[in-house]
C-alpha cells in the first residue's frame, strides 16, 4: 500500500467546547495511538482530510503523517476509523494507528468481485457474498487497499472459499480456509417468489389479528346496579312499588 502525505498538528484545546474551537477554525480532532508510543491529540486541517478520503480506494489508508514541531515530527499510520455527522456527512474525528515500517499489521481489506459469473449470465442464478471484507496481515508497505476475486467462472452451485484465494505478494490472508465467501445460487421460481409474497402479507396482518382476539376475550366492565355474578338489577315496577307502601 502506497502512502500519502498528511500533516497534522499538535492539539491543546481537549474539552467540548475546545473540540467546537477546533471544528469551528475548519480542522479536524484527531488521535494517534500505537504499541510505542502514548496515545496524542491531533488536529488536522479538514480539506485535506476530505481530500485524502475523495481519493483513496477504500478506507484502508496509510499516510506519512508529518507533526511539524512536535517530539516525534514524523510517523506512519494507519487511518483506523473516521467519523462522520449523521445529517451532513461532515467529517467529526479521526483515529489512527501508528505502525513501524518493519513489523506486521492486521487490518480487514475489502473483497471487489472482477466479472460476471457465468451461472448468473446463462443460468439466471444469483451472485451471493458471504462475506464483504478479509482479514490480512502484512507488512505496512505490502497492506493491499482491497481483496480483487475473478468471478467469471463461476457456474450454479459452485462457491469460493478463502482458501482459494491467491494472495498477493507478502500478503497473509487469515481465516478458515473452508469458509465460503461467494457462491452462484439457484435463480427463484415464480411458486418462491410467490410463497414469500403471502408470507410477508400474513405477516404483516398478524398484529391486526391477535389485537381483534384480544377485543372479543375482554372482560365485560360491571356496569352501576349489577348485581351478583356481575348482572344487572331490573329495575322495579311501578306497581310493585306502590303496592309496598300500602302494606
Amino acid at each position: 500500500m502506497k502512502s500519502v502525505l498528511l500533516t497534522a498538528y499538535p492539539r491543546t484545546l481537549l474539552r467540548r467546547a475546545g473540540l467546537r474551537e477546533v471544528r469551528a477554525n475548519a480542522r479536524v480532532p484527531a488521535v494517534i495511538y500505537g504499541r510505542h508510543n502514548p496515545p496524542q491529540s491531533l488536529e488536522i486541517a479538514l480539506k485535506d482530510l476530505e481530500d485524502l478520503i475523495h481519493h483513496s480506494a477504500s478506507e484502508n489508508v496509510l499516510v506519512d503523517l508529518s507533526v511539524p514541531n512536535d517530539a516525534k515530527p514524523k510517523r506512519l499510520a494507519l487511518v483506523q476509523q473516521v467519523q462522520h455527522h449523521a445529517l451532513s456527512g461532515k467529517v467529526l474525528h479521526v483515529d489512527l494507528h501508528e505502525v513501524v515500517e518493519n513489523e506486521k499489521v492486521t487490518i480487514n481489506a475489502p473483497l471487489e468481485t472482477i466479472g460476471e459469473a457465468a451461472g448468473v449470465k446463462n443460468g439466471g442464478g444469483v451472485l451471493e457474498h458471504v462475506l464483504f471484507r478479509l482479514k490480512v496481515r502484512a507488512l505496512p508497505k505490502d497492506l493491499p487497499e482491497l481483496i480483487q476475486v475473478d468471478v467469471t467462472s463461476l457456474e450454479i452451485g459452485q462457491s469460493i472459499h478463502i482458501g482459494d484465494i491467491a494472495a498477493p505478494e507478502g500478503v497473509e490472508i487469515l481465516g478458515e480456509k473452508k469458509i465460503v465467501i461467494i457462491s452462484v445460487g439457484m435463480p427463484k421460481t415464480e411458486v418462491q417468489e410467490a410463497a414469500e409474497e403471502a408470507a410477508a402479507t400474513t405477516s404483516g396482518a398478524e398484529p391486526e389479528m391477535i389485537k381483534e382476539k384480544k377485543e372479543e376475550g375482554a372482560a365485560p366492565t360491571a356496569e352501576k346496579g349489577a348485581g351478583k355474578g356481575g348482572e344487572k338489577a331490573a329495575p322495579e315496577k311501578a306497581g310493585e312499588k306502590k303496592a309496598e307502601k300500602k302494606k
